[in-house]
């Protein structure tokens, strides 16, 4: 073969391996790098879906053509043929800051059709400096971070029931300005869980104030769910008047058979903020249990100061009967009706009983299967290390009527899970999908067009990056491409490692990450920083 055969061999193998894995091929005289052929295009605006051809040219969408683009313009010509094009799907809080540079392919949330991950903060843990973390990784969606209030407390009070002083508030508010500083595009809190639920209104406000101040967005997960579900919506709605800064309730949802209902008190306020001129948003999940630690099912002045002063507390006779009489009070607020509405998820103490329930636990044991039964055993595991569970507590009703209101987002709550690892909530691998599935088409709850606005150019306008979240010349390439008519989730409570069915294509900045229905390993993804101008 002569030197120059051998060479066009080389080229040609280079050329199709890059064709195959996603990779970016020499463009030469191609107009475009992808062209998206005859899909319906719902464009993320809430407008009425249309047909048309999609041409993406590096990492913007150069062209939205209703009469057709010529085959052979781009460097790769895709048949979108009885498949939509939207946006990607933008999750608007999931738990994933420390945990994205292990899994940076995210695959349980690729599959599911996002591209860009919103990363609240509820939890001790942080990535700090977040420049320097956001500067190390390499993963394939996009992710903004915040500035975790839990974090924040705990660096300053540690784990202390207690208001902070002037000095350690001071200390508190340069740590959230500081990390606005870096790229953070707001304050999260989640106030239910412990220490963060030691903090009064107070003390979140003066915080919210100092991200205001660097145009950023206030987020938080509820201080309560259940029978103080109301009591903290207003409690946010404060935060945000008080600090003048938008806010974003996370997995809003009412918590218990006894609040079963009370979307529509907390609906309600949320209307009357909005029309008073805040800027108050929620966000949920499509499904009807919850999934959290093991600490929201005891009252939070008996973890102070961490495990060894909860197993002090324990042995003191006195003290642990009060403990288990309020148990017995916060039971059936977390937990439903009674031990089968927990279920383990992560046990480390027991992990056989990963994926069974409380229930199951007692029955082992020989114990009844009663609410004073089951207290008596969470004390036993919470001295044990604790766990993580799902909690079936959540009426349907309520998710559709939250779903519906205009200002709702979807999210997923999820983690960052290697297949098969573990017993995770299924909304880790469903929850995008299930909405466009269950809500769409099946329920016709929402239109189309109006589920992909909530995933997509609502989220993208909260964390104040509007040059994504909408198929429109000039905008980043973020798209997804799926079959309306296939797409389903399919992880359940019993078997939640399943991928859902229905995503063709996933493109992020430009690059394909889904092709096909395959991963390309490719890693395109952006740290999205905070946006907005400083407030002076």
């Amino acid at each position: 073969m002569s030197t120059r055969s051998r060479a066009a061999c080389v080229f040609t193998v280079l050329v199709l391996t890059c064709a195959l894995t996603g990779f970016p091929v020499a463009q030469g005289t191609k107009t475009y790098t992808i062209v998206f052929h005859g899909g319906t295009v719902v464009d993320g605006s809430g407008a009425v879906r249309f047909r048309a051809d999609v041409a993406v040219q590096g990492d913007r969408i150069a062209r939205v053509e209703r009469a057709g683009i010529a085959q052979g313009e781009a460097v790769r010509d895709i048949d979108a043929s009885g498949l939509i094009i939207a946006p990607g799907f933008i999750d608007s809080h999931a738990h994933v800051a420390t945990t994205i540079h292990e899994y940076p392919l995210a695959e349980n949330f690729l599959r599911q059709g996002i591209t860009t991950i919103v990363a609240s903060l509820h939890s001790l843990a942080s990535p700090w400096p977040i420049d320097i973390y956001a500067a190390s990784l390499k993963m394939a969606p996009n992710i903004s971070f915040f500035v975790g209030h839990t974090w924040i407390r705990k660096e300053v009070l540690g784990l202390e029931n207690r208001a902070p002083t002037a000095a350690e508030l001071e200390r508190m508010k340069s740590l959230v300005e500081a990390g606005m500083k870096l790229g953070a595009i707001g304050l999260s809190t989640g106030l239910e869980y412990v220490p963060a639920n030691y903090a009064d209104t107070e003390e979140i406000i003066e915080l919210a104030k100092v991200a205001a101040r660097y145009g950023g967005i206030y987020v938080t997960h509820l201080r309560d769910e259940g029978p103080g579900l109301v009591k903290a919506v207003e409690e946010t709605i404060r935060i945000a008047r008080e600090a003048k800064i938008p806010a974003q309730i996370n997995h809003h949802k009412a918590a218990g058979a006894a609040q079963f209902g009370w979307s529509r008190r907390t609906l309600a306020l949320i209307d009357q903020a909005r029309a008073s001129g805040l800027d108050i948003t929620h966000d949920l999940y499509p499904y009807t249990a919850f999934s959290t630690t093991s600490e929201v099912l005891f009252p939070a002045w008996c973890l102070a100061g961490g495990p060894q002063d909860f197993a002090k507390r324990i042995t003191d006779p006195a003290s642990r009967a009060k403990i288990e009489r309020e148990m017995l009070t916060i039971f059936p607020q977390q937990a439903g009706r009674g031990p089968a509405s927990i279920q383990f998820r992560e046990l480390d103490s027991s992990p056989k009983y990963n994926g069974r329930t409380l229930a199951d636990y007692l029955r082992d044991r020989k114990q009844p299967v009663t609410v004073s039964a089951g207290v008596r055993a969470l004390i036993e595991l919470q001295l044990a290390g604790g766990f993580i569970a799902i909690f079936h507590s959540m009426d349907e009703a309520d998710v559709v009527r939250i779903l519906r209101h205009p200002w709702a987002m979807i999210e997923t709550d999820g983690d960052l899970v290697g297949f098969g690892v573990g017993h995770p909530h299924p909304r880790s691998y469903g929850s995008f999908p299930r909405v466009l599935a269950r809500y769409v088409r099946e329920q016709k709850v929402l239109t189309l067009e109006d589920a992909i606005r909530k995933m997509t150019s609502l989220p993208a306008a909260q964390i104040g990056h509007s040059e994504r979240g909408m198929v429109k010349e000039g905008k980043i390439a973020d798209l997804v491409v799926f079959d309306f008519e296939k797409i389903q989730d399919l992880a359940t409570y019993t078997d939640p490692h399943r991928y859902p069915a229905g995503i063709v294509h996933l493109v992020v900045n430009g690059m394909p990450v889904i092709l096909n229905g395959a991963l390309t390993g490719e890693k395109p993804g952006r740290v999205l920083n905070n946006t907005r101008t400083i407030k002076q």
